[in-house]
């Protein structure tokens, strides 16, 4: 009966054809709800109902109510099944969708959970805690949607799983809980009503229906809190129940946030349902709990427990009757003090015990301060107890703690202020910290409660103060911050703070030793500095009323050198302060300084601001700020400075913010200051004020002791000052002063001394010279007797020390002394001074000292000497007899000086000294000169590269790099001085050889530090000669060709600098010849000028670039070579062939070639001569470069035995060695020579075979390809030639003829072995590889240069040469060629055509490759090359070679790229190659089959459709199964081949079907894990989105699926399904049956694709369509994927399940 009824159905909803009719509507009679006789029969039989209800799927009525009634029961199902994925991401998703269904129809989903859990009892309890989380979430969004049945049973159901099990199972049951927690929210009378049930008076609780009741407190403050008090009342017998620890902490718990709850409720009566409740309703109840809780439970052993219970204690105690908690006061706050030491978590406890404590004083306890004592005693160990601030709790419970302090200061002031200072007194770090801490809290938080304190306060910081540890003095900074704010620093004592700031902000660095372990809590000297240095500017800047106490009292500290680290911060205080007070114009800005008894005086102010901006950079930079402070004091100095600093120091203060420490000049900044001291003093015009700086300053010399630098500067400040000092008995003193207070040990400080006491002679010669002899006579040298001379030693190096000051005293008196008051003292005083200082008497006779310091005096203070006459001369004659004298002694200190090393400035002064005297007069006789310049230039040049660490001797230490570095550099300038002092002295071409013999050895050393000093000294001093040179006569300069043989090759030399050190020396020496020629000396030669554009190529590492360079600088040198030294030259050049730097004797033998072609004729009877070396050297030298200029050479003498010399080239064994190689390269040298050889090659190469087959084994059987010896002996020649430029001409001649024989010889040698030498049985050579490195130098030798360069790029030539690639080299050779040598095509192809038939079918395939790829290229077209290139393509379509029909196949299609205007020309023969090669059987690769789509594919841009039209179905139908091929390249083929049909069925029925066919296909394939094939999909959708039908979906193809755009796939589906099912709803039962269709595909993100196109299909489709969908197929497949091994699948079927809705 229901099977009649049922067809009866189906028979209705029919079309006339015979087809379901989705159009068909429901029958009219049929009612709008599910009729009873379908309810009848689903009790009577569901399996047949089923069958029935399957029969009808088409009935929209039926598959309606199938959709909304059955299916989201099977989903749901489906993914409450999935709930437990092993996958994160998959279990999320699941999640999401049930709440996304849930939001839609949530009592239904509520619904089939609430089914799930009831019929699936033993359910894994991680699942079923995902379906409670799924009820909390849907029943939290919903709760006002659901219906109260529903609400009710789900309240039920939560209730149930919460206490379905008395064991506790948390995430199971907190679950649960939740959704309880959450219905409450709405509906907590249900919710109170459930749970009350489940908490009966005399039985104990679930443990989670008590936490449920605390959650809910929290969650709904106004519902919950008027069933507290029946629910406290219940409670309290339950209390002393429970005997579990987690039943009491949850009952602590509950008390706790019942407490809050009340709390919050009491506090917001203006919002509360009921305003009447009060507290004393619950204190009864509370006071009852309290009770059990302290006295049983806070007892507990459990920790956590402990922590609750007191937790809950906190809150109850506000609750509690104010009686009953003075009551338990003194028993109550033992007992949390007790806790303390039970637990490590003080957070907890400390918040509660505020809680009692706010309780109680807020209620008026007198009891409390009985328990003051321990209360303060707990709570200052909590506050001194570490801080972790990345461990919140402590942080938290460091806070509680203080705020517990703060409530305890208001109730008892006085004994809570007297317990933190004396706990000051505690000298324990830890302890000390907590009270500075609780201090500081006091301070800023109770203001009223400690004005009365503040001097207390004040006397007690003191001693803290002291504390050495630096995590005290933060404390202690912090509370001094504090303090300032509130008026303490006014008051007497506060000037102690303020020096307890300024000492830490002059806290050296911290030096940290290796192996100390690092302390988090650690405070380094660098922060609490920082820290000070930030107090000190918020004092000076925030807090106004501070003003008077810091100014003037900071000037104070600027003096002390225990101070000088806070320069900085010091001065730029001062200036805020300054700044201020004199914009106000303030009285207190002017200084009294005879009431300021502490403060230094203005003389010591200025000279220690002054010497602070001499070192601008150090103590953190106090040079600008020392110097603005100046200014701002300039008043308070002295009146006279105001304007002059004015003017004067801003420009000082820019060229400092201007600098680094790298680029500030510091002798010029020095000679800056020094200027404007003087200025400033002479603007002072006081004696008494500038004696008194004077003596000032000499007092203030000691603190420098530990800053030496400064303190050298500071005696050239004494030295002015004196200058302008007139009183001499002042200055007669001052001198005295410096010279006995002086530490002469340093060397540093002895120059100061001496620079100081040659400025005060500036002014007082006399008196100055009076004083030093004076002191040289003094007490300071006789050695003081000690017993036994155990001191002796010590005394006589102390005396030599103090004559080392002396000396150099008495040179730079010499150097400062009036110009016309010196020559005469110099003989008398001066030298017979420093004599007597520096030579010891023993018996009478004179011993020179050992000692280095006075030896260095002694030279500095000679040169110094030298230098003082020099200027003097200028003005009057002078001659000096002693000059001998102290060169020989200079000379005999440097001969002592040890050879290996460099420890002493002795070589660099020495030197100096003799520049300075060599210009005084008497001259030097030759000899004298030769020694001098003899041993100073081998000491200097011996020396090892500054790189050297000598050995550590007892005597030395040894010098740091930097230090060693520029001892160096001042060595070897100062030799350079030397070197031009002798030469001007004879500035002619004799004296330049005089000097340069002694450095012409050096420049051929092995050593590259020795060459590249002789050859910088060189060019220095010809740069001198040049500079210098007047030329008078005509005087020969005849040692020019030697010079330039020598210094020439070095032009190439391995280190660049003595490269373009040599082209300097070369350009210098060509100048000099044109200034001996007569030139004038502003003549610019350019081809001398030339020679400077050099440089660079010298660095380049190219050998061509290195040979072009030298030629060029031969040629420059033979155009300015006078004939008569070029012998010289030459032979010069022969020795450098031998140097011993290869790249020097590369330069000479091009210098020599180059030199030889062009001015060798007159060198005609040594011509024998040089070709026997020549000859010698050819086989002996080993570098190559030299051997190819030698052996070119050769060569050409040998040009007329040409026939002679190929035959013996061509039978040397193979491959070539170098001599060969470089002879046939030479041989190119010709164009006339070189073009008869390549017509040899390529004769040869045509007529001879290329290779034989020789079996490879005679047991296996088998051939192998070997070539033949001529053929391949005359490549390799051919690749020689070509490497010579010359061969340029004759290749460009035969270029076509050549272009085609190399390529066809590469094709016929690929796979080609060489053949087997006897003598050399480990041949390398490269058949193909010749050949194509033949070809490459051809196409450079055609300057294809940019076929070369797409050649390198994409590495054809390697592919080019093995067998598996050459037909891609191939490819990408013509490719090049005919983007980049069209107009040669033509005779190329000409010469190619004929090898297509030849009978090797390698020769075959690469033409074929070649002419393949030209059809690609429009330019055959332009050469009319097209028909024969076409006609060549379709002959090789029937070419036994299944390798040439897909190169001509390939070809072929290729039309459409190159020649598209031509395609319909061939539209037969293309369509018909085309269709055939899709067909192709013999194609195991079904590489013909894709070259035929992918031809066709862009054929069709350009053929008519005409000639398509009748093919398309056809070409349809062939490429459709092709669209699912496993191959990506066939598949992205074969989607490209459909969209280009495209365009030929429009307006067609039949094609618009076939695309509707494969749209879904095309669709899905979007996701494809091939991105070719993607971007295929793309392209076709597009171009097939007019077909399609539908104006919305053809905007959004052609707008969304952009190659270069990224697609967000699930939004493109969402928005294209609710397209498909407005436009196309008679196409919505086959669209999801081609979908579900890909369920199985072998692509997981397909199978993910289709899953989300079948849910947003679901999710968009109307009511009235869903008679389009099977729906028992699509959940079936759903279904399926959810159980897919790809998680990313099980995640999208997940995401579509939730779109049934």
């Amino acid at each position: 009966m229901f099977f009649i009824l049922g067809l009866r159905v189906l028979l209705h909803c029919c079309s006339p054809e015979g087809k379901l009719d989705p159009q068909t509507p429901a029958p009219r009679s049929q009612p709008e709800v599910c009729p009873s006789w379908m309810g009848q029969m689903w009790n009577v039989s569901p399996l047949l109902f089923s069958f029935l209800l399957f029969s009808c799927f088409r009935s929209h009525y039926c598959c309606t109510y199938l959709f909304c009634v059955l299916l989201p029961p099977e989903v749901t199902l489906a993914l409450l099944d999935a709930a437990n994925d092993k996958d994160a991401d998959v279990q999320e998703q699941v999640r999401k969708s049930m709440l996304t269904l849930g939001k839609q129809q949530p009592d239904r989903v509520l619904s089939m959970c609430q089914d799930y859990l009831l019929k699936h009892p033993k359910l894994l309890v991680s699942h079923r805690v995902v379906i409670l989380q799924t009820i909390e979430l849907v029943a939290d969004y919903r709760t006002e949607d659901i219906s109260s049945p529903r609400i009710k049973s789900i309240i039920s159901l939560a209730s149930d799983e919460m206490t379905r099990t008395k064991e506790v199972i948390p995430d199971w049951q907190q679950a649960a809980s939740n959704i309880l927690v959450a219905v409450g929210n709405k509906h907590i009378n249900d919710v109170m009503e459930e749970i009350l049930n489940k908490f009966q008076p005399g039985v104990l609780p679930h443990f989670f229906v008590v936490q449920t009741l605390a959650n809910l407190s929290d969650s709904n403050v106004y519902g919950m809190v008027p069933f507290l008090n029946a629910i406290l009342g219940t409670m309290l017998p339950m209390l002393s129940m429970a005997k579990q620890d987690n039943m009491k902490w949850v009952f602590s718990s509950a008390l706790r946030h019942f407490s809050d709850s009340i709390l919050e409720y009491l506090a917001n009566l203006d919002k509360a349902p009921d305003p009447t409740v009060r507290k004393d309703t619950f204190s009864a109840e509370i006071y009852a709990a309290y009770e059990i809780l302290f006295n049983n439970w806070l007892q507990s052993r459990e920790s956590k427990l402990r922590l609750t219970v007191a937790e809950a204690i906190g809150s109850m105690c506000h609750l509690m009757a104010g009686e009953k908690l003075e009551e338990q006061l003194p028993k109550l706050i033992p007992v949390f003090l007790s806790l303390y030491k039970k637990t490590t978590e003080h957070y907890i406890i400390s918040k509660s015990l505020c809680q009692v404590l706010d309780a109680s004083v807020n209620m008026g306890s007198r009891i409390l301060e009985t328990q003051l004592d321990n209360l303060l005693l707990a709570l200052h160990q909590q506050a001194s107890a570490p801080i972790d601030y990345s461990n919140p709790p402590t942080v938290k419970n460091h806070n509680e703690v203080l705020r517990c302090f703060s409530l305890l200061a208001n109730s008892f002031p006085d004994k809570l202020v007297m317990f933190v200072l004396q706990k000051l007194e505690n000298s324990n770090e830890r302890s000390r910290a907590g009270s500075l801490a609780v201090l500081r809290h006091l301070i800023n938080s109770t203001t009223s409660t400690m004005e009365s304190k503040k001097l207390l306060i004040l006397a007690s910081i003191r001693q803290p103060m002291a504390d050495h540890s630096n995590k005290v003095k933060k404390r202690v900074v912090q509370v001094i911050s504090a303090m300032a704010h509130h008026g303490y620093l006014e008051l007497e004592g506060g000037e102690l703070l303020v020096r307890f700031i300024v000492q830490h902000c002059a806290l050296p660095d911290t030096y940290q030793r290796e192996d100390r372990p690092t302390d988090p809590e650690e405070v380094t000297n660098e922060a609490l500095r920082s820290m000070c240095d930030s107090t000190l500017h918020l004092l000076t800047t925030t807090v106004g009323r501070l003003a008077d106490v810091l100014w003037p009292k900071l000037l104070h500290y600027l003096t002390p050198p225990q101070y000088s680290n806070a320069t900085t911060p010091l001065c730029k205080s001062l200036i805020v302060l300054g700044n201020k007070k004199k914009q106000n114009q303030e009285p207190s800005f002017t200084i009294d300084f005879t009431k300021e008894v502490n403060l230094p005086s203005p003389q010591t102010l200025m000279i220690r601001l002054l010497v602070n901006a001499a070192f601008p950079f150090g103590s953190r930079g106090h040079g600008v700020p020392s110097l603005s402070l100046l200014q701002i004091l300039s008043t308070n100095i002295h009146p006279n400075t105001d304007i002059l600093w004015e003017k004067e120091i801003p420009p000082l203060i820019s060229v400092l913010e201007e600098s680094t420490p790298q680029t500030l000049i510091k002798n010029l900044w020095d000679e800056k200051l020094l200027k404007f001291l003087s200025k400033t003093l002479a603007t002072i015009d006081n004696d008494k004020w500038v004696c008194r700086l004077a003596a000032e300053a000499t007092q203030y010399l000691s603190t420098y002791n530990n800053a030496l630098e400064e303190k050298s500067f500071l005696y050239r400040c004494i030295g002015v000052t004196l200058q302008q000092c007139f009183n001499k008995e002042v200055v007669k003193k001052q001198l005295q002063e410096v010279l006995l207070s002086a530490r002469h040990n340093d060397a540093v400080e002895r120059e100061g001394v001496a620079m100081g006491v040659g400025l005060c002679a500036n002014s007082h010669l006399e008196g100055t010279l009076a004083k030093l002899d004076e002191f040289g006579k003094s007490d300071a040298f006789k050695k003081s007797p000690s017993i036994f001379n155990l001191l002796k030693e010590r005394n006589e190096v102390e005396v030599e020390k103090v004559k080392s000051t002396l000396i150099l005293c008495y040179g730079q008196v010499a150097l400062n002394a009036p110009q016309d008051k010196i020559l005469n003292r110099i003989d008398q005083d001066i030298l017979r001074c420093i004599s007597k200082h520096f030579n010891t008497k023993v018996l009478g006779i004179k011993v020179e000292t050992k000692d280095l310091t006075m030896k260095l005096s002694l030279i500095q203070s000679v040169g110094l000497i030298a230098k003082a006459i020099s200027e003097c001369v200028k003005k009057q004659g002078y001659v000096f007899s002693r000059k001998q004298e102290l060169i020989n002694l200079m000379m005999d200190f440097i001969k002592a000086e040890p050879a290996d090393s460099l420890r002493s400035p002795v070589r660099h002064l020495v030197m100096t000294t003799c520049a300075n005297l060599i210009h005084l007069e008497p001259a030097l006789s030759e000899n004298e000169s030769f020694d001098l310049l003899k041993v100073c230039v081998n000491s200097v040049f011996s020396l090892p590269p500054d790189t050297h660490t000598p050995e550590k001797t007892k005597e030395d230490d040894v010098l740091d790099p930097k230090k060693r570095k520029l001892l160096y550099s001042d060595t070897m300038a100062a030799l350079q001085e030397l070197l031009k002092s002798v030469l001007a002295k004879d500035s002619t071409p004799d004296g330049l050889q005089n000097v340069f013999k002694h450095i012409e050895s050096w420049l051929s050393s092995g050593k590259e530090h020795e060459r590249e000093r002789a050859i910088s000294v060189t060019a220095h001093i010809l740069w001198f000669y040049l500079d210098n040179l007047t030329v008078k006569n005509m005087v020969s300069f005849h040692n020019l060709g030697a010079l330039l043989g020598r210094i020439s090759p070095r032009c190439s030399d391995p280190n660049p600098a003595v490269g373009t050190a040599a082209i300097d020396c070369v350009f210098t020496l060509l100048y000099i010849q044109l200034r001996y020629e007569g030139f004038a000396l502003d003549y610019k030669d350019e081809y001398v000028e030339s020679l400077l554009l050099l440089k660079d190529k010298l660095e380049n590492p190219d050998h061509s670039v290195l040979y072009t360079t030298c030629s060029d600088l031969t040629k420059v040198m033979s155009k300015r070579l006078p004939q008569q030294q070029l012998t010289t030259l030459v032979f010069m050049l022969f020795e450098g062939l031998i140097d011993s730097q290869t790249n020097c004797c590369r330069s000479s033998s091009v210098i020599l070639n180059t030199m030889l072609k062009s001015r060798g004729a007159g060198l005609q009877e040594l011509v024998p001569e040089m070709l026997e070396v020549l000859h010698v050297r050819l086989q002996n030298v080993t570098d190559e470069q030299v051997r190819v200029a030698v052996g070119q050479t050769v060569l050409i003498l040998a040009s007329q035995h040409l026939q002679t010399v190929i035959n013996t080239l061509v039978n040397q064994p193979l491959p070539y060695d170098n001599w060969i190689g470089e002879m046939w390269m030479a041989l190119g040298s010709d164009p006339i020579v070189a073009n008869q050889i390549i017509e040899m090659v390529m004769e040869k190469l045509t007529i001879m075979a290329p290779y034989v087959d020789k079996k490879e084994n005679m047991l296996r059987g088998g051939t192998t390809k070997v070539a033949t010896n001529i053929p391949l002996a005359m490549t390799c020649g051919l690749k020689e030639l070509l490497l010579n430029g010359q061969s340029q001409d004759p290749a460009m001649g035969l270029f076509p003829q050549l272009f085609s024989c190399l390529i066809i010889r590469v094709g016929a040698s690929v796979g080609v072995s060489a053949p087997r030498d006897n003598n050399n049985k480990h041949t390398t050579i490269h058949v193909a590889g010749v050949a194509a490195d033949a070809l490459r130098i051809l196409l450079a030798r055609a300057q294809l240069d940019e076929v070369i360069k797409r050649m390198d790029e994409d590495n054809a030539w390697d592919a080019m040469r093995e067998p598996n690639a050459h037909v891609s080299g191939i490819t990408l050779l013509a490719r090049a060629v005919a983007k980049h040598a069209g107009p040669r095509l033509p005779a190329m192809v000409e010469c190619l055509c004929p090898s297509l038939n030849n009978i090797y079918e390698c020769q075959r395939i690469t033409v074929t490759a070649f002419f393949s790829e030209l059809l690609n290229h429009h330019v055959v077209t332009e050469l009319m090359l097209i028909d024969v290139l076409m006609n060549n393509m379709m002959e090789r379509i029937s070419d036994p070679s299944c390798t040439v029909r897909m190169l001509a196949v390939r070809g072929l299609g290729n039309i459409a790229s190159g020649s598209p205007e031509k395609v319909n020309k061939y539209a037969k023969e293309l369509l018909a190659a085309m269709s055939s090669g899709m067909e192709e059987r013999d194609d195991p690769g079904k590489l013909i089959t894709l070259e035929a789509m992918s031809g066709l594919s862009k054929v069709l841009f350009y053929l008519d459709k005409k000639n398509v039209h009748l093919l398309v179905v056809y070409i349809f139908m062939k490429i459709k199964p092709f669209l699912e091929s496993d191959n990506d390249e066939i598949r992205c083929a074969s989607i490209h081949l459909m969209g280009n049909l495209s365009k030929f069925g429009s307006g067609e029925q039949v094609f618009k079907d076939q695309i509707h066919n494969v749209l879904v296909s095309l669709l899905l394939h979007l996701v494809d894990p091939n991105p070719h094939v993607v971007k295929a999909c793309k392209y076709a959708m597009r171009v097939c989105a007019p077909v399609v039908g539908s104006e919305q979906i053809t905007t959004m193809f052609q707008t969304h699926l952009h190659d270069d755009k990224s697609l967000h796939y699930g939004e493109f589906i969402n928005d294209l399904t609710k397209y498909l099912i407005q436009d196309f709803p008679s196409m919505l039962n086959f669209y999801h049956i081609s979908v579900i269709q890909f369920f199985k595909s072998n692509w997981p993100g397909v199978r993910a694709g289709a899953a989300m196109f079948i849910g947003f299909l679901l999710g968009n489709l109307p009511e009235e369509h869903f008679s389009h969908l099977n729906m028992g197929t699509v959940t079936k497949g759903l279904v399926m994927l959810l159980q897919d091994p790809d998680p990313v699948v099980r995640r999208k079927a997940a995401e579509a399940m939730g779109r049934f809705h």
